[in-house]
């Protein structure tokens, strides 16, 4: 990569988003690990409404709608992803359980405190993580609670290389002690944070390679797909670096007033 460093956005987003259907999950990420969040979400019944916002292709959506009482909403800007999620669910016999709708998380399509749970899991990045948790909040009944991944630095100092990557990738990146902060000022009780394992990095861009061969193959002199790629590369070079000073961070809310 050049100094001129870049961030996702900067490349055709037709690209990113048919490279990244081919994922099972469109960020790092396991079943194990949304369970675990799941974990600290209570009193969900049969007749509770779950929204998973920025769902992808519906990788976690399918584990909530297996392992959680209720209906779930997914949505998310790109028509082939919300393709994926209805075969998806389909194939798992829970289409009268998870719906799909095409919609942006900055103009969400829903009613004031129509959900119990809302679900986000590496997302909410695309509008800020303040934005959403304080946008978001009038859908949550009250009582009811946030599950969110966020990109956090684990340490208050980084090498000059990640900082910088990330403060033009992502401006927003915080602490974990200011991302709580940030949540209790937004009008939620934090409940609990915890560490998105390292194995959940190594296992996306492992999975990852295979994808960018293909993607490479089919785009093969395609100037726009190969500089993508090479993000993605960079990107993956970076975590395998620097992964002892950031990482993702689930952090769950409830909705106290």
């Amino acid at each position: 990569m050049s100094d001129d460093i870049k961030t996702i956005y900067d490349f055709d987003h037709r690209l990113i988003r048919e490279y990244f259907s081919n994922l099972e999950r469109q960020g790092p990420g396991s079943s194990q690990v949304t369970l675990q969040a799941l974990h600290f979400v209570e009193n969900l019944t049969e007749n509770s409404n779950i929204a998973d916002i920025g769902c992808g292709t519906g990788g976690q959506t399918m584990v909530i709608a297996q392992n959680a009482p209720g209906k779930i909403t997914g949505i998310d800007l790109a028509p082939e992803y919300i393709e994926k999620l209805i075969e998806k669910s389909q194939h798992f016999n829970l289409q009268d359980k998870v719906k799909g709708i095409v919609g942006s998380m900055d103009n969400l399509p829903f009613r004031e405190e129509e959900f119990d749970l809302i679900w986000s899991e590496g997302a909410i990045y695309n509008i800020g993580f303040e934005r959403g948790l304080n946008e978001w909040r009038k859908f949550l009944k009250k009582g009811g609670y946030i599950a969110v991944t966020e990109n956090t630095w684990f340490t208050e100092e980084r090498p000059t290389e990640i900082q910088d990557f990330w403060q033009k990738a992502y401006p927003e990146i915080d602490t974990i002690s200011n991302k709580v902060a940030q949540m209790q000022k937004a009008g939620y009780l934090p409940v609990a944070t915890f560490v998105v394992p390292e194995t959940c990095w190594t296992d996306y861009y492992s999975v990852m390679q295979e994808t960018q061969k293909s993607f490479l193959n089919k785009y093969n002199g395609n100037k726009s797909a190969e500089e993508f790629i090479a993000y993605q590369r960079y990107e993956a070079e970076l975590f395998y670096k620097y992964k002892a000073y950031f990482g993702y961070v689930f952090y769950i809310g409830k909705k106290i007033k």
